[in-house]
């Protein structure tokens, strides 16, 4: 199914050439002079290469078929991570190079979006936000202005993320997956 360039998000898998490529970034950029762009950059399936497209923002791009489930994340070994649907429980592994930087986000339970193609798994999709205790910060400096400073803080994954001042260690956190930036305080 042809789709226009600007319309693509990070996870979707797009045919070029009769390859497959996975949307790892998208980027509509506007210049003030000249034809917006869409700045696309993919990484092909079959072996991982990592290339980078630009689209003008009208162009057609083929956009391959491919089946979105929610999969329960398990485990993790040498064969890579494991998943199962939870309406058949049948167990799906998904190697390193498909999951990325995203793996030090998986936490035991957690639904996450699994694309199919033709029963194959070739993308995943976090959920946006998740909650996370901050391990270790520095402590809050009196007199230090509140506006707008944030300190470095360590996660109960190993991720380093800025949080404000007033936040100390043991707090529960909600932060985004994408990026890993702090969004506010755990209302749990």
């Amino acid at each position: 199914m042809k789709v226009i360039a600007s319309s693509l998000r990070k996870g979707n898998v797009v045919d070029i050439d009769g390859r497959l490529y996975v949307v790892l970034t998208a980027q509509n950029i506007h210049p003030g002079k000249g034809t917006p762009v869409t700045q696309l950059d993919m990484r092909r399936i079959s072996d991982g290469v990592k290339i980078s497209e630009r689209y003008r923002t009208t162009e057609q791009v083929e956009r391959a078929f491919v089946e979105d489930r929610d999969f329960s994340y398990l485990y993790q070994d040498g064969e890579g991570f494991h998943f199962m649907n939870p309406e058949s429980y049948e167990q799906v592994p998904v190697s390193e190079d498909i999951i990325g930087d995203q793996a030090a986000y998986l936490q035991e339970g957690m639904i996450v979006k699994l694309s199919l193609h033709n029963g194959l798994p070739i993308a995943i999709e976090l959920p946006a936000r998740i909650v996370l205790e901050i391990t270790e910060t520095e402590p809050v400096v009196k007199g230090q202005t509140a506006s707008s400073s944030y300190k470095p803080a360590i996660l109960s994954n190993g991720v380093r993320t800025l949080v404000p001042p007033h936040i100390t260690a043991g707090t529960r956190v909600v932060i985004m997956t994408e990026d890993g930036s702090y969004v506010e305080r755990a209302k749990d």
